[in-house]
């Protein structure tokens, strides 16, 4: 096998595939199909500092090679997952990281300083990027100052490996990017999922109780890729990629592209083995190209 190894920040992971927040649940959900813990990375559900409800249903909805999602961060709070959660997957046997969200920049601290005392959670991801809220989410990462205000604030009180998610609902993801460097995040991680909607012609309505939600799957992989390449060229710290990654091939694509490392989302609602499936094609590909290591194609897109 060819050396898997990638470091994000001070985070070491075993291979670059992890799943993305909000597709695989707290990894559990997942055990009786895979052996999770050869995944490089899980990044459970968003996390906030309340309970949340979410959105009112419907609030999923099928589109032409990807699907929209308005769920709304639903989850019952830092202290639920710090009580309940934690004690059952803090021993899994892979990075398991918290994706932090908030309503406000006081939020997002609070949470981020509770699981930072947490021994068994080496990360978090900062999303200031989720559509589907009414406040907070994305309303901090489309704009450079929003962004640099909640990662300089988070920094300042989370001594751990601390992953800035970006939003593609801008109008220049580098100038955001350059932002939450500036401001002390590790990485960056992109993209979230793109703002969408749907409607039922026959009912002349939304498809989504919220109207809009948040766009992911193989539509949006062009796209994603865009926009990795231009991050991964415009800031120092590594960029982990992900949006529409289906297969092996497409992680691939997002390595040449600048990627360290990658995330799977909604392929894993089709598929609950595929990170098993991109890591072997992964491998199979380097090999066949006669590279020692992952790092020999990151960024080694010929232009």
């Amino acid at each position: 096998m060819a050396n898997l190894n990638v470091n994000i920040g001070e985070l070491k992971l075993k291979n670059p595939v992890m799943t993305a927040s909000g597709t695989f649940g707290y990894g559990e959900e997942f055990m009786d199909f895979i052996d999770i813990a050869r995944i490089g990375g899980i990044i459970v559900k968003g996390t906030t500092i309340h309970k949340r409800e979410g959105n009112p249903y419907p609030r999923m909805a099928e589109t032409p090679s990807g699907m929209l999602n308005a769920v709304g961060l639903q989850n019952k709070g830092v202290n639920y997952f710090v009580k309940h959660i934690y004690p059952r997957i803090k021993d899994i046997k892979t990075n398991i990281i918290v994706n932090v969200s908030g309503s406000a920049i006081e939020d997002y601290v609070q949470t981020a300083e509770i699981i930072n005392e947490l021994v068994n959670i080496p990360a978090i991801e900062l999303n200031i990027s989720c559509p589907n809220v009414k406040q907070g989410g994305m309303a901090f990462g489309v704009s450079a100052q929003g962004a640099e205000s909640v990662v300089k604030a988070v920094r300042s009180v989370y001594k751990k490996t601390l992953i800035v998610k970006l939003s593609p609902n801008v109008t220049d993801i580098t100038e955001i990017a350059r932002a939450v460097e500036y401001s002390g995040a590790d990485s960056v991680s992109l993209i979230n999922t793109l703002l969408g909607m749907a409607i039922d012609a026959e009912r002349r309505k939304p498809i989504l109780s919220t109207i809009t939600g948040g766009l992911s799957g193989a539509a949006v992989k062009p796209i994603a890729l865009r926009m990795v390449w231009q991050v991964a060229k415009a800031i120092k710290i590594p960029v982990i990629g992900l949006g529409g990654i289906m297969n092996w091939k497409d992680a691939i694509e997002f390595f040449l592209a600048g990627a360290t490392a990658i995330q799977i989302g909604t392929a894993n609602f089709i598929d609950p083995t595929v990170t098993l499936k991109v890591i072997a094609g992964i491998d199979e590909y380097l090999e066949r190209h006669k590279c020692k290591s992952i790092k020999d194609i990151i960024g080694a897109l010929e232009v």
